[in-house]
């Protein structure tokens, strides 16, 4: 068997500076072009093995490594989108990941989710400690290995440095990991490597490229080995290339792809046509930069490439292929992208949720992450939420849809009438966070609504030479002694129902309530001053028995005067 060269991708908080760490590495522009500076779409470039050996021949022999694999293939995945686009069945295509993290921020949310990615997929990472040329007074040495530019820096900049990684290793401690400086390591089984790093000054990038070719060399041997019998990979993009027609970007993580063989891929619908071209970017050259490609017979794994062939119109990113050089090998093909597209799919449910997401690896993501929060799904797919989406749910108890990295249609958005609540986000693991910040509100609205259905526990005294009209209706005043007071509660007195407050006043204008320590002035209908209510008189609400029963549930929103008059009540 031979062995192929390892998949890493590069993740982690928006701009960190994964884009600009692979544009030193590959002397590309790619970070320039992004909008907003935040990478759009998946990108893959390679590192020949050849190039490491020859650039950083000192620091392999310093560290005692020598390098047998063919190069790198790095993935560069959007920020917002981390990489569960990158799937293939049983876990993720990457076999080992950069986790990159600015030493002057930390972890940020979406290093979280980047965190639980590798944790779910149970891949091996380093973390890329980026921006260190932003420490203070720190001395750039272009393009110098780690070991050797930071043997130069003043001792306060290097004071200010550890403190700022040993944070960093604080941080990734709380998360169950434990990291040191790469080089301080002595076991990569026990310990994640933080290798310091820069962008822009290309410092520590030496280290980088060395311990990831070292590590996945000596780990991950069993795994990078590969048969060029047929071949195996994951839909990144699908688009129009002039010249060309539709064409698709992948990445072969298995096996070999000739000119001419058949290509099986995976969906709704399974499409089977036969590859017109092959394009593969330049070494060192992005697969977004769309001029720089050589036309090639054969490409083996692990490539990043792109295939031109008929009949791709409709096909999904994160979508499985397989690609078969003999007819006879179809009907195998089909069968493997139709389980692999079947591990997607959800035992529905009657009355659950909708998700939609923008590839099957990000809706795979999403269905087992709810699915581990134990909420129904009614359906889960790839695609735009639609005016269909909204009306199906729309007389559901709680109509709810969840979009990752999908955009609504305004047909849906103008479903005039439709309570159907849309959660969006281009965080996975936010839909969620949404969702119980969401349903915390919901709680709290509805047990506000049930306080306002029901008479809530008040104590009152009438005060002296306040009885401004006898009767039809009565006017007096009070003082609150304790608890709430609103309009329509009913009183009584000595336990004897009085009647209902028809207004409550306080300086001469209606409130909707007074509370303890408020003096104010009540009306009343079929009550009589003198005879029904006397000067110095206590006055309390009348409370049911379901009404006490319904408070004693919302008791956590009650004040803490209303929850001593309900123990009294209790009592008696």
């Amino acid at each position: 068997m031979e062995v192929r060269q390892p998949i890493v991708a590069v993740l982690g908080h928006v701009d960190h500076g994964k884009t600009s760490l692979l544009d030193k590495i590959r002397s590309s522009s790619v970070a320039a072009g992004e909008a907003g500076g935040i990478t759009q779409a998946i990108g893959s470039s390679e590192v020949p093995i050849g190039v490491i050996k020859t650039k950083y021949k000192s620091l392999l022999e310093k560290m005692n490594i020598s390098l047998t694999i063919p190069g790198l293939l790095f993935l560069d995945t959007p920020g917002h989108a981390a990489f569960v686009t990158l799937r293939k069945r049983g876990g993720a295509i990457a076999d080992i990941a950069v986790l990159v993290v600015d030493i002057n921020e930390g972890i940020q949310p979406q290093t979280e989710e980047s965190i639980k990615l590798l944790r779910e997929f149970k891949t091996p990472f380093v973390v890329a400690v980026t921006k260190i040329d932003r420490i203070l007074s720190w001395m750039p040495h272009q393009d110098k290995s780690f070991l050797d530019t930071i043997a130069e820096q003043p001792k306060r900049t290097v004071e200010e440095f550890e403190n700022k990684v040993y944070t960093l290793i604080g941080q990734l401690g709380s998360m169950g990991f434990d990291s040191e400086r790469y080089d301080r390591i002595s076991d990569f089984t026990k310990q994640v490597g933080l290798i310091p790093v820069s962008g822009k000054t290309g410092e520590g990038v030496p280290d980088l490229l060395v311990v990831l070719a070292g590590l996945a060399q000596k780990y991950l041997q069993k795994r990078i080995e590969f048969s060029k019998d047929g071949g195996k990979g994951t839909i990144l993009e699908v688009k129009e290339q002039k010249g060309l027609g539709s064409v698709i970007d992948i990445i072969l993580y298995d096996g070999q792809v000739n000119k001419g063989d058949w290509l099986v891929i995976g969906g709704k619908k399974t499409i089977v046509t036969k590859i017109k071209a092959l394009l593969k970017p330049e070494p060192l050259k992005d697969i977004r930069a769309e001029r720089r490609f050589l036309y090639l017979d054969s490409v083996t794994a692990a490539s990043g490439i792109r295939i031109s062939a008929p009949e791709l119109e409709g096909v999904i990113a994160g979508s499985p292929i397989r690609i078969v050089n003999k007819e006879k090998g179809l009907e195998k093909a089909k069968e493997d992208v139709k389980q692999e597209i079947e591990d997607v799919e959800i035992q529905t449910e009657k009355d659950g949720v909708v998700l939609k997401a923008d590839t099957l690896g990000s809706l795979e993501a999403m269905i087992k992450l709810f699915q581990e929060a134990s909420i129904p799904i009614r359906k889960a797919e790839v695609g735009q939420v639609t005016k269909q989406d909204v009306l199906e749910i729309k007389t559901l108890k709680e109509p709810l849809i969840f979009a990752f990295n999908s955009q609504i249609q305004e047909e849906a958005k103008n479903s005039t009438g439709v309570k159907v609540k849309v959660f969006s986000s281009d965080v996975i693991y936010r839909l969620l966070e949404q969702y119980h910040e969401w349903k915390k509100g919901e709680k709290e609205r509805k047990e506000e609504e049930i306080l306002n259905s029901v008479t809530r526990p008040a104590r009152m005294r009438v005060l002296p030479g306040c009885i401004f009209r006898q009767s039809k209706p009565v006017v007096f005043g009070v003082e609150i002694l304790a608890g709430i007071l609103k309009p329509h509660f009913r009183l009584s007195r000595n336990g004897k129902k009085l009647g209902e407050i028809k207004e409550v006043q306080k300086s001469g204008a209606s409130v909707d309530e007074a509370v303890s320590g408020d003096r104010v002035a009540l009306s009343m209908d079929d009550v009589v001053a003198g005879k029904d209510v006397l000067e110095g008189d206590i006055l309390e609400t009348l409370i049911t028995h379901e009404e006490f029963r319904i408070l004693e549930k919302v008791r956590g929103k009650l004040r803490d005067d209303e929850k001593g008059l309900l123990e009294e009540i209790r009592n008696r």
